[in-house]
């Protein structure tokens, strides 16, 4: 049978819509359209009864009407066929809004002299670092001392150190591959996959590096060729333009989201010199050092007083003397000459 050719039809063109709704519920019921400002839902007439009914908030339909009247819309475009994969055929990741967004606020006067660059390309000029989590222990191993990190403890901009989340240093060791996490001070933490919160970069304080972090995790830091610090970075990463263009590169699963390598995508500003990434990021940088220092001023007064505290802030990690302690008793509970550590 044959089928007519629509008037939008393009062997050169593939129609792409990323409306965010359908006019259906994950329930299947009908998807009632709210005022924004108000927060009650909006009326409509009915066109066979001329009752007043809820209006549905379907914008595929509003799509596919356009499509059919030869117009677009902001969630409906038209992309050059050679742009889309097989491989990668979800719609929002071609929705170019995000990416535009940002280039139009780069031409601001605002970011007057800032270039840019993506992530994948700090990475391959050695301008950024990124590596993954040290990995996932099993519950059962969750008995100990040392902190272990999930996506859930990142949150607000810091890391939030659960006390019921602790593995033993001889577990905490196997995953750091070593004596030490590999961790510094101000490392940029943020979850590679399974949480809503993926974009979110947050902060892991000096003291809390001794800490075991999922393996769905990313650590980024300036690398060796870095003209910036820490905190620029950090100031970049969380601008609105920069935090938008996630929603592009995070795609839906049935049960989790996923980033695959696709973050290596995030376009973020290029200052001009060091000069002008210390000024911009100084708020940044001025608010986690004096909560650094504040948090040092806590831990001073937790050990002066002794244990009529108990105080779960991220303050309480491993010091040296527990480390000893610990190493003591490890290696009297190993045989004799089985004392070395993997």
């Amino acid at each position: 049978m044959a089928i007519n050719k629509p008037s939008w039809f393009s062997n050169d063109k593939i129609m792409v819509s990323t409306a965010p709704t359908c006019g259906l519920t994950k329930g299947g019921r009908l998807l009632p359209k709210i005022d924004h400002a108000s927060g009650m839902r909006i009326q409509t007439t009915d066109p066979d009864t001329g009752e007043s009914v809820d209006a549905i908030d379907d914008a595929l339909l509003d799509d596919m009407v356009a499509l059919t009247q030869g117009e677009t819309t902001n969630t409906l475009r038209f992309v050059d066929s050679a742009e889309v994969s097989l491989s990668c055929a979800v719609p929002v990741y071609y929705d170019q809004r995000f990416n535009k967004q940002f280039t139009d606020a780069l031409a601001t006067p605002r970011f007057s002299g800032y270039s840019s660059a993506t992530l994948g390309e700090l990475l391959g000029e050695d301008l950024i670092t990124i590596r993954g989590g040290h990995g996932s222990p099993s519950h059962d191993q969750r008995i100990g001392e040392v902190p272990y990190i999930k996506v859930s403890d990142l949150r607000a901009g810091f890391v939030n150190i659960n006390p019921t989340n602790r593995v033993p240093l001889s577990v905490a060791r196997k995953f750091w591959h070593g004596e030490s996490s590999n961790l510094e001070p101000y490392d940029l933490l943020c979850p590679e996959r399974t949480s809503k919160n993926i974009g979110d970069f947050c902060v892991l304080m000096p003291g809390q590096e001794r800490v075991v972090l999922t393996k769905e995790i990313i650590i980024i830091r300036p690398g060796p060729e870095a003209d910036f610090d820490v905190f620029y970075l950090l100031w970049a990463l969380t601008l609105k333009i920069v935090r938008d263009q996630w929603k592009r590169i995070v795609f839906m699963q049935t049960n989790r989201e996923d980033v695959g390598k696709r973050f290596l995508e995030i376009r973020i500003p290029i200052p001009s010199s060091r000069e002008e990434a210390d000024k911009a990021s100084s708020a940044f940088r001025n608010y986690y050092q004096s909560i650094s220092t504040a948090r040092i001023g806590l831990a001073d007064y937790l050990k002066s007083v002794g244990d009529h505290h108990f105080y779960v802030a991220g303050a309480d990690e491993l010091t040296d003397e527990l480390i000893e302690d610990i190493d003591e008793g490890l290696a009297e509970e190993l045989p004799e000459g089985d004392n070395e550590m993997d």
